[in-house]
């Protein structure tokens, strides 16, 4: 009997942590998306850092504490003691999707320092969860004096008219004033985890797909076929990164799969177009 030792690739590492949405390892897959930029990570050590965190915060807290008291003394320790922030002069660092590295620099975005923030807070035993605001990522906790929406890039509770004032400008870019009008709460639902490694990749993708840096992008798109797999713009997407790179084959097979899946839409005739020009520059 032969027993099989290969090590798995961080891709096929990537879908074991997202196969279910049941028990889904949020901070572990989050933590190896670094792996695309970092080949040598150990995502188990920076797991290790995280409970190294977490059991430091324990200390600090009575067993006895309430949830408000835990909740300051998260904020007194992640914010003021270990001095995390937000990353304004380098924003749009790739690094600051990566875990390992917020880990060192105690500078992130706010999504990443997020996933940090909520598993030291669900640790504690807080009912925290992340919030998909649009524009930026927010954190909730629900307390017995009610709920408590804050900004993980410094911890500052947030009220619903400076939440609404945040909103607004998403609301007037793509028409949602008067009669169209969303209510408040909608924009505040639980994200699930998917939805934030989802969330964190298309980050990375804006980022990559701005430098024209495809080698990276098909990295990140690779991810979000895997966690996505129904998400036809994201075959498309990685199927012109393919193009660009001369990935004939890939490019086509990708594309293909968005045409015959992909509801009818407005590019659709250009991505045709584009097939039709592959398979010629192949013929």
């Amino acid at each position: 009997m032969t027993l099989s030792l290969a090590v798995p690739t961080p891709l096929e590492y990537f879908a074991s942590l997202v196969h279910s949405d049941t028990d889904f390892a949020l901070l572990e897959a989050a933590a190896c998306l670094a792996q695309d930029e970092y080949p040598e990570l150990d995502v188990q050590q920076v797991l290790g850092e995280v409970d190294q965190l977490l059991a430091r915060l324990k200390q600090r807290v009575p067993r006895d504490a309430g949830s408000l008291q835990k909740l300051r003394a998260l904020h007194q320790f992640f914010y003021r003691d270990l001095g995390f922030a937000g990353n304004v002069n380098h924003y749009y660092d790739p690094d600051n999707s990566f875990l390992n590295v917020i880990l060192h620099t105690r500078r992130g975005i706010p999504i990443s320092l997020a996933v940090l923030w909520l598993e030291l807070a669900q640790g504690l035993g807080l009912a925290a969860r992340g919030v998909g605001f649009p524009g930026h990522f927010m954190v909730k906790v629900n307390l017995p004096e009610g709920q408590v929406v804050m900004d993980p890039l410094d911890g500052q509770s947030l009220t619903r008219e400076a939440l609404a004032e945040r909103l607004e400008p998403f609301r007037r870019r793509n028409g949602l004033m008067d009669e169209f009008e969303v209510p408040l709460g909608l924009y505040l639902q639980v994200s699930p985890p998917r939805d934030i490694i989802a969330r964190m990749l298309h980050n990375l993708k804006e980022i990559h797909t701005s430098q024209e840096d495809w080698l990276r992008l098909i990295a990140v798109q690779d991810r979000l076929v895997v966690l996505m797999p129904q998400a036809w713009d994201e075959y498309r997407d990685r199927g012109l990164a393919h193009a660009e790179l001369g990935h004939t084959g890939r490019a086509l097979e990708d594309l293909e799969t968005y045409l015959g899946n992909a509801q009818q839409g407005a590019d659709m005739p250009a991505i045709a177009g584009r097939v039709a020009e592959l398979r010629r520059a192949i013929s």
